[in-house]
């Protein structure tokens, strides 16, 4: 598997990367060995896991998994802090005491010195962000994280975030993990154009659209799906977006003319993406990772990455386009 260079950091990963959200929750930790060997027989070297992720237990079975199945040192390992608690709805603290608190948790649950990117999971409108950057500046000087990133800040927030850490001459920061997909193309405004700007690399969380550009809802929800908690909270705003369907059916048809599974394609256009590091991809089996790994290196033809380009374009306007006056 070819590799990237993550941001300021030089540390070079896979362009695939693996999350381990559903570790501890609906996978197996079997499966979750299955998942691990088989990714970095393919080539990976980077895997996402965080604090909250299964109430620790991702963190946990990863931790055994690095003593007794992969080499530790044949890992890039990201973890996260800031979301605090074991389910849903968690709490949100970014100030440093507790950040290196979480951090102390996540060592000890990995059984580990420490992490390579310590990524902040939210923004925290409660906490002075120099408290925050405080605990990253902490745990990289101590050596417990090489370096550090961002999850899920807007776009404002990115360029805040890495100003200030600048401005302070602390270690700059190295990645912004976000959902982006042929289905979510929100970043394209304001968060790829500022890490593009701070030399921040993108780890796009969700890259198959949560699930829905697999084509498994092409004709339609099974009720039983349809109608669960999971489905209703994580899916259904994208699957039922005016645009998912057209871009379901692009992503189909491109699949059947390179002779792919519709993954591939969604995968492919992702990963090649403008700023992008590495897609992380999680699965819930052995065998659904085992379908993405297969397709991983596939490269789309530029006719067919321009089609999916144009079904699913995202509105751009003012201010993200420059605004002229014609008279």
């Amino acid at each position: 598997m070819l590799r990237r260079t993550l941001g300021h950091s030089g540390i070079s990963v896979a362009r695939i990367g693996l999350g381990t959200a559903t570790w501890g929750l609906g996978t197996s930790e079997d499966d979750c060995g299955a998942q691990l060997t088989d990714y970095v027989d393919a080539g990976g070297n980077l895997v996402d896991t965080a604090n909250i992720y299964g109430g620790g237990r991702s963190e946990e079975i990863l931790g055994r998994l690095l003593r007794g199945t992969v080499p530790r040192e044949d890992i890039v390992l990201c973890t996260k802090a800031v979301l605090t608690g074991e389910k849903p709805p968690f709490g949100t603290d970014a100030s440093a005491a507790t950040l290196l608190a979480e951090l102390t948790k996540s060592l000890n649950r990995l059984g580990l010195d420490h992490v390579d990117v310590w990524q902040m999971h939210i923004w925290d409108d409660h906490t002075p962000l120099d408290d925050t950057l405080d605990a990253i500046q902490q745990a990289i000087s101590s050596g417990r994280a090489r370096t550090a990133g961002l999850c899920n800040y807007t776009g404002w927030q990115t360029a805040k975030a890495a100003t200030t850490q600048d401005k302070l001459g602390r270690p700059q920061l190295s990645s912004v993990q976000v959902e982006y997909s042929l289905l979510q193309r929100g970043i394209e405004r304001e968060v790829l154009p500022a890490a593009r700007h701070f030399g921040l690399g993108i780890l796009p969380w969700a890259p198959l659209g949560r699930g829905v550009l697999t084509g498994k809802y092409r004709n339609g929800v099974p009720a039983e799906r349809a109608d669960s908690r999971f489905f209703q909270w994580y899916v259904r705003g994208l699957a039922e977006s005016k645009r998912a369907a057209a871009v379901v059916e692009e992503v189909a048809t491109a699949a059947e003319q390179l002779g792919v599974p519709p993954l591939g394609v969604a995968l492919s256009w992702v990963r090649d993406r403008e700023g992008v590091v590495a897609p992380l991809v999680g699965a819930r089996t052995a065998e659904q990772l085992r379908e993405s790994l297969a397709v991983a290196e596939l490269d789309l033809p530029p006719e067919i990455r321009t089609r999916l380009d144009q079904v699913s374009e995202p509105h751009l306007g003012y201010p993200e386009r420059a605004w002229s006056n014609a008279g």
